[in-house]
């Protein structure tokens, strides 16, 4: 595997919950695996663990490896080779990972880019004259463009696994879709995997491989993209697909999800969606979720999961 989280639980000082809690994930070569939930549900702080990127204070236990290597105990020297040249990570917001008095050619280059190298970057990820590019600044350029300068950024380093984090969500519907297709290009080209970071559930099954769903800090639901597009085993699944648009959509509303999300002030005995949940029972109060197999080799975290499942080992 490429990428393997087994039992990440990240605590950070004056919580009172983990803001991950026995999280387990992989991601294979060439691999495109989402990541979904609402915010604040340990998205970002999952990707950014791939860098061993983790808050000051942060208390760790479980696993993070990256091609065998353990990145929980990488410092210094090793830590920043590990981050210059086998993660790379894609921000939403391109501006803020840009220097704004700065010159696209000097940021490809801070990435070990030479300027024959990061003008072949600039080119390969679809901008014209990449030349006169390296000499502008950042807003000098669209938001759709800088996308792709970043793109290019995380790509100066050859990565092994890329980690999108909502990488698209900014950016207008034609831009998006070409984006995603030059994602799915490159990833394809170098044999990286990609880690798919988004709001968009729907977006999610259409692009990706497998799916995991996130909330409260806790993986819900890891499926083939298919089965958990169209036989979603977890509430908290269902209730993203039924308060998302759709192209069929007829009755004109959308069914969002009553209550909002738990902030790290809260603590459940029991399964963290029971308060929201439309099909909770009284155990479900005390019952902790735990990962059960599902017949098609995904996962769901549910008391109410099929008897024909068994517990799954993340």
């Amino acid at each position: 595997m490429l990428l393997t989280l087994d039992h990440l639980t990240v605590h950070l000082p004056d919580t009172a919950r983990p803001v991950l809690d026995d999280v387990g994930l992989r991601i294979a070569p060439g691999e495109v695996v989402g990541l979904v939930g609402e915010s604040g549900s340990g998205k970002s702080t999952t990707a950014k663990a791939a860098l061993g990127l983790l808050p000051a204070g942060a208390r760790t236990s479980g696993e993070v490896r990256v091609d065998d290597t353990d990145v929980l105990a990488l410092t210094g020297e090793a830590l920043r080779r590990h981050r210059a040249s086998t993660v790379a990570m894609i921000h939403q917001d391109p501006r803020a990972a840009l220097n704004p008095v700065r010159r696209i050619g000097d940021f490809l280059r801070e990435r070990g880019a030479d300027r024959a190298r990061a003008a072949e970057l600039l080119a390969a990820v679809g901008l014209s004259d990449p030349e006169h590019r390296l000499r502008q600044r950042p807003h000098e350029l669209s938001g759709g463009m800088l996308q792709r300068v970043v793109i290019a950024g995380a790509l100066a380093v050859r990565p092994r696994l890329l980690l999108a984090d909502e990488a698209t969500s900014a950016l207008d519907v034609t831009t998006q879709a070409e984006i995603l297709a030059l994602l799915r290009t490159l990833r394809a080209e170098q044999d990286a995997g990609l880690l798919f970071i988004t709001h968009d559930l729907h977006l999610a099954a259409a692009y990706c491989d497998r799916v995991y769903v996130m909330y409260a800090g806790r993986i819900a639901e890891e499926r083939t993209a298919k089965a958990l597009f169209t036989t979603p085993a977890h509430p908290y699944t269902r209730g993203l697909l039924s308060c998302s648009p759709t192209l069929g959509e007829t009755s004109g509303t959308l069914r969002p999800i009553p209550g909002r999300p738990p902030s790290l002030s809260d603590t459940f005995p029991g399964c963290p969606f029971a308060p929201r949940c439309p099909d909770a029972e009284a155990p479900c109060e005390t019952w902790r979720p735990e990962p059960l197999t599902l017949p098609d080799g995904g996962a769901a975290a549910c008391r109410r999961t099929p008897v024909t499942a068994t517990r799954s080992t993340p």
